[in-house]
């Protein structure tokens, strides 16, 4: 298998290039993040890349595709706080800063991302493009409010999802578009908010993605378009 794994230098990205890595089955990885973080495995060729720049997005795709074509793509990237952002409890709290950047790294760059690397998937097997999603993009499932760019991009990351795979199924039979709903991850993007989480479901980034690894291969082309969580159950749209 040939793997990418989009974000490899956050919590979750870095977890799942370590469990990749030790996998037989697996024979290259590209590790695509800002910082460029180089790892020890020989099995791994790392990428400078910003999904908020569609240049930069080109440039890493053009150097994916001279290495062959993908088996698994894992887009592991998301903002739920920082940057001056948090999430908002009420509508006071609502700004035009908080909706731009949830939305451009929620959803615009995954989104723009497909647009250049879905066409490295193989053809002619079982291939997987799959993004970090959220429970809490879930409409249907909303019954708390609050967190409002949050929800709302991944709700809207949700749609994109959808319909990427309905596209995607006219050419690449075998392939499945999906998102992934990992649970609470004990990462700096949760920790503000681990308080309520109930005993057994913080999970470390390692179990993350060794769950998130298991519904991936557990999956197949009828299930593209939906988002699944953490032990393979759907979420609901």
């Amino acid at each position: 298998m040939r793997v990418a794994i989009i974000g490899a230098s956050g919590g979750i990205g870095t977890a799942l290039i370590d469990s990749l890595v030790a996998h037989d089955n697996v024979s290259q990885i590209c590790s695509l993040s800002r910082q460029n973080i180089p790892h020890r495995s020989p099995k791994l060729f790392n990428l400078a890349f910003d999904f908020t720049d569609e240049d930069s997005i080109i440039t890493a795709a053009n150097a994916m595709h001279e290495a062959g074509d993908y088996d698994l793509i894992i887009v592991a990237t998301g903002l739920l706080q920082g940057q001056g952002i948090t999430p908002e409890k009420n509508l006071r709290a609502l700004s035009h800063d908080g909706f731009e950047q949830s939305f451009l790294v929620n959803t615009i760059g995954p989104a723009m991302t497909a647009k250049h690397m879905l066409p490295l998937l193989a053809r002619d097997r079982k291939t997987v493009f799959a993004i970090l999603s959220a429970r809490v993009g879930s409409i249907s499932d909303n019954r708390l409010g609050g967190w409002y760019a949050y929800r709302a991009s991944k709700a809207a990351l949700n749609m994109v999802i959808k319909t990427l795979a309905i596209e995607h199924a006219r050419r690449f039979k075998n392939s499945a578009i999906i998102g992934l709903h990992p649970g609470t991850v004990d990462t700096a993007l949760s920790q503000p908010f681990q308080g309520n989480v109930p005993n057994g479901k913080l999970f470390t980034p390692t179990q993350s993605a060794s769950y998130l690894l298991n519904v991936v291969n557990s999956i197949g082309s009828n299930d593209t378009g939906d988002v699944f969580d953490w032990d393979g159950k759907k979420v609901p749209a």
